[in-house]
């Protein structure tokens, strides 16, 4: 991967911890809610997400959420989020952030 690519790589990172989950109070990229993040060479960017639980009060404006977070970025193109409950979200998937931030570390 090239330096610029990372360095969007990075910026978009950065959006995601933007965004909180409502319920927790600790942002979705550390929570590990994004399953898969992928930047084409027109800096077109695909997310893969899912949620704490299919029963998340936001559970239908969250997509929307992290398009409008992630779109915010200048070098971006196009923004697709798509949401998924396969596999199923657990704490494995938390970072050393998020499990210091939660009192678990």
């Amino acid at each position: 991967m090239d330096l610029q690519k990372i360095e969007l790589e990075n910026k978009v990172i950065s959006a995601l911890r933007m965004v909180f989950d409502p319920e927790i109070p600790v942002n979705i990229y550390d929570l590990g809610l994004i399953y898969e993040m992928k930047i084409d060479d027109h800096n077109n960017i695909y997310i893969l997400m899912t949620l704490t639980t299919p029963n998340c009060p936001v559970a239908e404006d969250m997509p929307a959420i992290v398009h409008d977070e992630v779109k915010r970025i200048e070098e971006i193109g196009d923004v697709k989020v798509d949401l998924t409950f396969e596999p199923p979200w657990d704490v494995d998937k938390l970072t050393d952030e998020a499990k210091l931030e939660l009192g678990m570390l």
